[in-house]
C-alpha cells in the first residue's frame, strides 16, 4: 500500500484506528526528508497491513505544531491509537524495518493496562 497524505481533516481518524500507523512529518525543502521519502515508500509497499501516512509540515502547520514537531523529518508510530514511537531524523531502510518489527511485536494489552493504571493513579 502506498503512503497516504494526512491532514487536519483525516489525521485523528487514521491514527486512532486499530492497527499500526507510521507517520512521516516532512517538508519539500528538507534534504533529509527527501532522502527518507524513498525508504518510507519502499516500506509502505512491503508492509501492506500498515498505514503509512505523510504530513507536509508546510501545508499542515497547525497539525505539526499540535504534534510538537520541532525537527524534520520526524517519524511517529501509533498502534491501536496509542503513540508508541516518536523520533526526529531519517532512518536507513534496515533501521526502519527493525523499528516496524519492534512495533508489531509490542504487547498492546500490557501497554493498555499500564496506561489505565497510570490514569487511575
Amino acid at each position: 500500500m502506498a503512503s497516504v497524505e494526512l491532514n487536519a481533516a483525516n489525521f485523528e481518524s487514521i491514527i486512532s484506528a486499530p492497527g499500526t500507523v507510521l507517520v512521516d512529518f516532512w517538508a519539500a525543502w528538507c534534504g533529509p526528508c527527501r532522502q527518507f521519502a524513498p525508504v518510507f515508500e519502499a516500506a509502505s509497499e512491503k508492509h501492506e497491513d500498515i498505514v503509512f501516512g505523510k504530513i507536509d509540515t508546510e501545508a499542515e502547520q497547525q497539525l505539526a505544531a499540535a504534534a510538537n514537531i520541532t525537527s524534520i523529518p520526524t517519524l511517529m508510530a501509533f498502534r491501536d491509537g496509542i503513540l508508541v514511537f516518536s523520533q526526529p531524523g531519517a532512518l536507513p531502510g534496515e533501521a526502519l524495518e527493525d523499528l516496524i518489527g519492534q512495533i508489531e511485536g509490542l504487547d498492546m494489552e500490557a501497554i493498555k493496562k499500564d496506561i489505565a493504571q497510570r490514569a487511575d493513579a
